[in-house]
């Protein structure tokens, strides 16, 4: 009788153990099914980003375009997980070997190439020739026309109107008296000229006999020379100075945080990205009043989706408001609701079509003869 109960407990006993068995490997199947969906997910193409020698730590033009193709990939600053499998970043240190570089680049056959920055258009539209089957991703180029060159612009004049608006207003509601105002670029060219007067017609849609100066680096990487230019302009009167010139930037912020913490009312503008955090000088304290946002980031995604989906195609697109590319920030709690209900205001009629922002590519007379109303006798 024992040995039958054993036998009947040890029947039971396998069985229940081919079911746990069974149990286990199913979810095991589950898991690996699982985790096969989730790397499915990643996207598979191959990417080199290129960069001027700025790197993509200039917290502006590189960084978000930077942050966009993390995007991309499921991944961010600080988790870069799929970084030298599938990504990869390149920083072209000497502009005079930007055509080698490239082709270098293009030897090593990635899915897409990225380049940011119109400095590199001669070379892109050369070394696309030779590389007919490479797809290239450009950002900010001019005059490119490539089968295998995909150009994404942006119509900067639009978010330098806002921001130019903006800085008008503030000055009106802080009660300046006469105010002046800067710009300060990078290489003068039809895209920075853009910026430039955005910015001016923004400001003279509110004080229309506004006094605006003007001031070109020749470099992006030279922030000391544009912290030189700022602090004699805000000892001079002027109110608020908006900058884009890449890194320079930096040293137009660096010139107001020191002169609003002597108690001077002045102010700086960012450019490309929200630059409230590089403004900081206190808590919640910033001297960065507001940032014209290119959005670089949905660009650089827009032209990944399309490698991914096979749906590539070359030639110059124009981004803009209407597109959710462009905007202005409001982090400055300092921000006057007067100028940000009357830039808001402003957008909704630049989108519908209800006010025009000349720009140079769309204008080339009305925007000299705007360019020609700039001061330039502080440049000296």
């Amino acid at each position: 009788m024992s040995h039958n109960i054993d036998y009947v407990m040890l029947t039971e006993t396998g069985a229940f153990m081919k079911k746990k068995i069974r149990f286990f490997f199913t979810f095991a199947l589950i898991i690996l099914s699982f985790i096969s969906c989730k790397k499915d997910n990643v996207p598979s193409i191959s990417v080199k980003l290129v960069t001027d020698g700025l790197g993509i730590n200039d917290k502006s033009y590189n960084a978000i375009a930077w942050e966009g193709l993390l995007r991309f990939y499921g991944d961010s600053v600080g988790d870069e997980k799929n970084f030298g499998i599938l990504y990869d970043v390149a920083i072209c240190n000497e502009s005079g070997k930007y055509y080698s570089d490239l082709r270098a680049i293009s030897d090593e056959r990635p899915d897409l190439v990225i380049v940011t920055g119109f400095a590199f258009t001669n070379a892109i539209q050369s070394v696309s020739l030779v590389y007919p089957e490479q797809k290239f991703l450009m950002i900010d180029g001019s005059n490119i026309d490539a089968a295998n060159v995909q150009n994404y612009l942006f119509a900067a004049e639009e978010g330098s109107y806002l921001v130019g608006l903006i800085a008008a207003e503030q000055a009106l509601a802080e009660g300046v008296q006469n105010p002046k105002f800067g710009f300060i670029g990078g290489m003068e060219n039809n895209t920075i000229t853009d910026f430039e007067i955005g910015y001016v017609q923004g400001i003279r849609s509110v004080i229309p006999d506004a006094e605006v100066y003007e001031f070109y680096t020749d470099d992006w990487s030279r922030p000391a020379l544009a912290a030189a230019k700022a602090k004699v302009w805000y000892e001079n009167g002027v109110y608020a100075i908006y900058t884009a010139a890449g890194m320079c930037g930096n040293g137009t912020i660096a010139e107001a945080v020191s002169h609003r913490k002597a108690g001077k009312n002045v102010w700086a503008i960012g450019v490309d990205q929200d630059q409230f955090a590089e403004g900081v000088y206190g808590v919640g304290k910033s001297a960065v009043l507001t940032s014209m946002v290119k959005r670089v980031d949905n660009a650089i995604e827009i032209g990944l989706n399309s490698v991914q989906s096979n749906t590539f195609k070359g030639g110059s697109t124009i981004l803009a408001l209407k597109d959710k590319a462009i905007s202005f920030s409001t982090t400055n709690t300092e921000l006057s609701e007067n100028a940000v209900k009357h830039a808001y205001a402003a957008q909704s009629e630049i989108i519908s079509g209800k006010l025009n922002v000349v720009a140079t590519y769309k204008d080339s007379a009305a925007a000299e003869a705007i360019v020609k109303t700039i001061n330039r006798q502080m440049n000296k």
